[in-house]
């Protein structure tokens, strides 16, 4: 927000410095952004080990005081994808210390269901599960990303032919 002031503000004063600034600071999170995707495409791997460790440590903070949005955010993933954990069902284990999972593992809600045998609970992996649903829009992702750079290429272009034209304009003026 304050990048895009910044060059609004530039444009409506025809600020040089304004201008300049704006583009380069637009020129930084694009090529920050380009950057971090081919990071994240060229070590998928090991990012996949790390986010599955992370959400396996998350678990435990589950129905924990202060972690409202996590377990909301847990129950919801569990009960739309219908998996339960993120390799398998047994990662709650770990967190009850007991043959017990939260209730949105269940095949059918009701209170208390996650207490019962581990064949009324859904028994894919949240993690895979969420990551083939990715993989399947990965297109509307990618034209997501190919039009915030568009937009931010014709940024950069208007800002620099705009600052191209204050400077012309000061030349002659002088």
């Amino acid at each position: 927000m304050a990048i895009g002031f910044m060059g609004c503000i530039g444009a409506i004063k025809e600020n040089k410095c304004l201008l300049l600034t704006f583009f380069v600071m637009l020129l930084l999170v694009f090529l920050l952004e380009a950057t971090i995707a081919i990071l994240f495409f060229a070590y998928t791997d090991k990012i996949d080990r790390y986010a599955q460790q992370d959400l396996k440590k998350g678990l435990h903070l589950y129905d924990t005081p202060g972690n409202v949005g996590l377990t909301n955010a847990w129950s919801i993933i569990q009960t739309d994808f219908r998996c339960c954990g993120v390799s398998n069902y047994t990662d709650w284990f770990e967190v009850y210390n007991a043959t017990r999972v939260p209730d949105s593992c269940c095949l059918e809600f009701s209170e208390s269901c996650g207490l019962h045998a581990p064949g009324t609970w859904w028994k894919a992996p949240c993690y895979e599960t969420v990551k083939i649903w990715l993989q399947e829009n990965l297109l509307a992702v990618g034209v997501f990303g190919l039009c915030t750079a568009l937009v931010q290429i014709l940024g950069l272009t208007f800002a620099m032919t705009m600052y191209c034209q204050v400077v012309k304009a000061d030349t002659y003026c002088a």
